[in-house]
């Protein structure tokens, strides 16, 4: 498969919609104590309502089975993620988990340094998510220069 083009992207936005039986709950979490601003809120008939919260820039990471395994073994010491697990990158990994467990999260796994340079802790939040808040701990730039650590498109074979 080739490249795509470097002209507008195709996709403008990565929105995640997560269903939550104690919707309140769920915004108050994330808004509220994680920090996400709200950019909007909808509600209609019968109950129905949604707030829209900006989580700034969104990444979808693929990972193939090995590597999701390396990831639960690295941040938790066992495998403990659902097929789909949310991460958010924050200043303070450890302040936020404090605050996030405070507000009613799980600690599935406290901060931890990854060989990957940064500071991750594993929790399970409000609306049934599995999530992990992550520090980095060097560039992007300085990462580049390890072992393993690059783009799928400067592999050898390409």
């Amino acid at each position: 498969m080739s490249a795509p083009q470097e002209s507008s992207p195709a996709v403008r936005q990565l929105r995640l919609v997560v269903e939550a039986e104690d919707y309140e709950a769920a915004v108050a979490f994330y808004r509220d104590v994680l920090g996400l601003p709200e950019q909007a809120a909808f509600s209609g008939g019968d109950g129905a309502r949604v707030a829209i919260l900006d989580a700034g820039r969104a990444t979808l990471e693929i990972a193939n089975p090995a590597q999701k395994k390396m990831i639960d073994e690295v941040e938790v010491g066992r495998q403990v993620a659902p097929k789909f697990r949310v991460a958010f990158e924050v200043d303070d990994a450890r302040e936020t988990t404090g605050r996030l467990v405070a507000a009613g999260a799980e600690e599935v796994a406290p901060p931890t340094v990854t060989p990957w340079e940064s500071l991750n802790a594993r929790l399970d939040a409000p609306g049934g998510l599995h999530i992990t808040v992550f520090q980095e701990l060097s560039t992007l730039e300085e990462r580049a220069s390890h072992d393993g650590f690059g783009t799928e498109a400067g592999r050898p074979g390409d």
